[in-house]
């Protein structure tokens, strides 16, 4: 008698453990009935019909899922390997265990066969430069084909672009050419400037005639703050022509 009490009692002791179900704050269950939804449950402590109920459990975290890298040929011919990482998270536990046989799985075929197809679109110049407006786009086109499922699309991010070592050293030599033009032209553009301050210098000492005067002594101070053995001594025109009238007087 006592043994079939105490069997009585493990069992009772079971089903009643089995039936005891908590869930953390980002957890939910979604709870079948003899094999019909009945509801979601969670999060805390709730109870399971022992043998009748059974629960399937959902994280509503976001996922970071990594899409492998695809062979894409984008829209001007380039073969290229594209990798991607798309951030997604369940908002409604009962579409993606009912309408979809495993969310996790599908959302990382669609997240890869939409990468090949959008990228497929732009031309490699437009994926090097302009990638932000790829990813929005990667964003919105899974999430719309995501949504039936439950399951929420926050962002895309394509992550590595690998390029042949052709169009790597192409790319490198146009690069070097841009920085060339560049730097020729920000010369161009001192030596305007420089030459335009010096004309209207110019302008300003042929207006007034004692400007070159202060400017002549400026630069003796200059001259004479510098140790050197050698002294080169400027002399005005005027002044030696002055010298040049007087010994013809003389003479």
């Amino acid at each position: 008698m006592q043994i079939i009490l105490g069997v009585l009692g493990v069992f009772l002791f079971m089903v009643i453990t089995s039936s005891v179900r908590v869930l953390r704050e980002y957890e939910r269950g979604v709870v079948f009935r003899l094999g019909r939804f009945i509801g979601v449950k969670g999060p805390g402590l709730f109870f399971l019909i022992p043998f009748i109920d059974k629960m399937v459990k959902v994280s509503l975290r976001v996922v970071a899922m990594d899409v492998p890298p695809q062979d894409v040929i984008t829209k001007d011919n380039v073969s290229i390997k594209v990798n991607a990482v798309l951030y997604f998270r369940v908002v409604n536990p009962e579409g993606a265990i009912v309408s979809v046989e495993d969310f996790l799985f599908a959302t990382s075929q669609i997240a890869q066969t939409t990468l090949r197809s959008t990228v497929g679109e732009h031309e490699l110049d437009q994926l090097l430069s302009d990638r932000e407006s790829i990813n929005q786009q990667l964003a919105t086109i899974i999430d719309t084909r995501t949504d039936p499922w439950g399951v929420k699309v926050s962002a895309v991010e394509v992550k590595d672009v690998d390029l042949p070592v052709e169009m790597r050293r192409a790319l490198a030599r146009q690069a070097e050419s841009e920085r060339e033009r560049r730097a020729k032209i920000i010369h161009a553009e001192g030596e305007l400037q420089a030459s335009e301050k010096l004309a209207a210098a110019a302008a300003i000492i042929g207006k007034e005639p004692t400007a070159i005067q202060l400017r002549y002594l400026s630069t003796l101070s200059e001259i004479s703050s510098e140790q050197t053995r050698t002294l080169i001594f400027p002399l005005p025109m005027d002044l030696i022509g002055a010298f040049a009238d007087r010994s013809k007087k003389e003479s």
